[in-house]
């Protein structure tokens, strides 16, 4: 109906071929192979499905499970009765479950169903009303980057044997009138005699 073609059949004609476009040959595959695109699709774990170990993707992870371990990816989806014990690294972090363990992510969104312990560092931070947030949350230019808190250093032993012990402090005089007088730490009130 809205056809270049003959009228009286109906099929449209054929385009003409030029002699130019007849010979031209095929374009020469690219030296490098090309990068592999993230799936529009996540990787999924199920409810009841209890991951032990680390786990790295180089597309999206929706946890609706439990994971004891690390979890690495591009962009990471945690369900609302999803448990993640372990370390967190992606750009995109939404979290609507339980996390205990360092938390680093460009954008991150904290969930009104969320209950997160641990730290936080980020480039954007999202925080709903009602979610549970107990650490530490700092801004990064580049979080992702960025080395994981370090653990602080054991302290050295120490021989308690030779370290004599403190001696009792004992009461400074109080001024003249002054009804308070300073201990060991503490603080004494002195009531005045009854007369």
């Amino acid at each position: 109906m809205f056809s270049k073609g003959n009228k009286t059949t109906g099929s449209p004609s054929p385009a003409p071929v030029s002699s130019s476009m007849a010979q031209a040959p095929a374009p020469a595959p690219s030296a490098a192979p090309p990068k592999p695109q993230a799936s529009a699709v996540p990787s999924i774990i199920s409810a009841d499905l209890k991951i032990v170990g680390n786990m790295q993707s180089n597309g999206d992870i929706q946890v609706d499970g439990t994971v004891e371990g690390d979890i690495r990816s591009q962009s990471l989806t945690i369900g609302e009765k999803a448990s993640i014990t372990g370390e967190i690294v992606a750009d995109d972090i939404v979290i609507r479950g339980r996390v205990i363990g360092t938390i680093r992510g460009r954008r991150v969104q904290l969930s009104s169903t969320c209950h997160v312990e641990g730290d936080i560092l980020h480039e954007a931070l999202a925080v709903e009303t009602g979610a549970f947030f107990e650490g530490n949350c700092r801004h990064s230019d580049d979080p992702i980057g960025q080395a994981s808190a370090q653990k602080p250093a054991p302290r050295p032993s120490v021989n308690t044997s030779s370290i004599p012990a403190p001696r009792p402090a004992m009461p400074r005089p109080a001024e003249a009138g002054s009804p308070v007088v300073v201990g060991d730490g503490g603080v004494v009130v002195k009531r005045p005699a009854a007369q």
